[in-house]
């Protein structure tokens, strides 16, 4: 199977420090996008006996041991495993998240000194190869950049990793080469898919990567912003990145869009110079994250739902929040509680723009059946369809459906809040897994009766509006 045929996702990536954050929290997020608009989704626990020992890739068929003595971890795997497990994202029983990947741009200089790997890492393995092996988000980066000097990858992907205390970004360069920032606990990031990282520092304890990147730049004349033969200066989204007319409608909006919601303002969206790292100037709460990844440009001329702008100017960007969402996760590493409730995995399927996350703890035995068993086929009964369905419905009339959606994301997210809360108050001193794992059963029949009512009422408005109607009646 040649590169390019294989199932590449769209992404946007959210990271926020834990000074930036409205609780002390570190939080990375992201939309696990695809190239088609259903591919079903799962939420589940791998155990240490059910990780495997020998692993083998079915997209590029690399195989490689792995360590003894994994750690327990969940993750959102896709429900067809035709090509693989696709993980996306997860928290181990370390409290240390992961969320792979971001696919991202690179440029022909870089990839003809270091071409890409035929047979090996992409996005479909990372997480399985990674994850269940680390205790830190530093120690993620260790570890994945290790594997790429031995293994390579097949495609360009940026990486998000966080504890309770730093928050990690790698980003891939080339088949073999990498580099990593951690990202300063009062800023935060918005990264779609381009080469994210701007400035990077070497000989700096918050930024890692390959031991001969920087000479890799150097004695191949790599670097445009070196005017005199010799500089410490190193962009490294000029140097690896591709700056292209894509990335001025497909990528730089999204970022542009995110950062003025979350602080950073600019007037011009297509900029190929947006600062990949911003200082945040509020607090950012896990509803900013949720609303940067569900939006269409809202308040703007590129609103794709907008009736006061051009059909121009609606399809002159690519909207955060698209058809092709699978998922999107916000992972959660609390600081404020015991190490037992760290780490919280808030999860939604489908299009973003008419579903909800709901914070699921990650100390558990299991999911619930709702989140964990998505089929191929149709079935309303599961989440995943189920929000589909509100998707596709609340895309056909967004203006008469909108005011719902509102009114219910407020007060399901409030109900989240409310049993979160309880459930961190009463925390036993023994069973606490099984406890948590009970809880989320409660949170899950919460947000599917939730969903399910939304639709009904979606439904009851919808068919009171229909075209197919005549005023007359008998």
């Amino acid at each position: 199977m040649k590169i390019q045929d294989r199932k590449k996702g769209s992404c946007t990536t959210i990271l926020v420090g834990k000074k930036a954050s409205l609780d002390g929290s570190t939080l990375i997020a992201r939309n696990d996008d695809g190239h088609e608009a259903l591919d079903p989704q799962r939420f589940v626990v791998v155990h240490p006996d059910d990780q495997p020992r020998h692993y083998k890739a079915v997209l590029s068929g690399l195989e490689l041991d792995l360590p003894e003595n994994p750690l327990r971890y969940t993750s959102t795997p896709n429900a067809v495993l035709k090509d693989g497990i696709w993980p996306a994202a997860g928290i181990n029983s370390a409290n240390v998240a992961m969320s792979a990947t971001e696919t991202i741009t690179t440029n022909p200089r870089i990839l003809g000194l270091d071409p890409y790997v035929e047979n090996g890492m992409g996005e479909e393995d990372l997480v399985t190869l990674v994850l269940p092996y680390i205790t830190s988000a530093r120690a993620g980066v260790e570890r994945l950049g290790d594997l790429l000097t031995i293994y390579g990858t097949y495609e360009p992907n940026g990486i998000a990793f966080a504890d309770n205390d730093e928050v990690w970004w790698l980003e891939t360069i080339g088949g073999h080469h990498w580099a990593a920032v951690r990202i300063p606990d009062d800023s935060y990031v918005v990264a779609p898919n381009r080469m994210n990282i701007d400035e990077f520092k070497f000989d700096n304890d918050d930024y890692l990567c390959s031991p001969d990147l920087k000479a890799l730049i150097d004695e191949n004349h790599l670097n445009p912003d070196d005017f005199g033969g010799y500089t410490t200066h190193y962009n490294l989204r000029h140097i690896f990145g591709s700056s292209s007319i894509k990335d001025s409608v497909y990528n730089n909006p999204r970022t542009w869009y995110g950062q003025n919601f979350l602080g950073e303002k600019s007037d011009d969206p297509q900029n190929h110079d947006l600062p990949f790292i911003c200082e945040a100037t509020r607090k950012i709460s896990v509803e900013d994250v949720k609303f940067v990844l569900s939006s269409h440009f809202e308040n703007t001329p590129y609103d794709v739902y907008s009736t006061t702008n051009t059909a121009a100017e609606r399809k002159l960007f690519r909207p955060i929040g698209i058809n092709r969402n699978h998922s999107v996760h916000i992972l959660q590493v609390r600081n404020h509680v015991p190490a037992e409730l760290a780490g919280v995995q808030w999860l939604a399927f489908g299009a973003n723009t008419f579903n909800h996350v709901v914070p699921f703890y990650t100390n558990i035995d299991d999911t619930p059946a709702c989140y964990r068993d998505a089929k191929a086929e149709y079935d309303p009964t599961n989440m995943y369809w189920l929000s589909a369905t509100t998707a596709v419905l609340g895309d056909s009339n967004y203006d008469l459906f909108v005011d719902l959606r509102d009114t219910y994301a407020l007060n399901t997210m409030a109900k989240f809040h409310e049993v979160q809360n309880e459930t961190d108050r009463k925390l036993p001193d023994t069973d606490i897994t099984a406890y948590l794992t009970k809880a989320n059963e409660q949170l899950a029949k919460v947000a599917l009766e939730a969903q399910t009512e939304l639709l009904g009422r979606m439904v009851v408005l919808g068919s009171a509006n229909m075209k197919l109607r005549f005023d007359f009646n008998d």
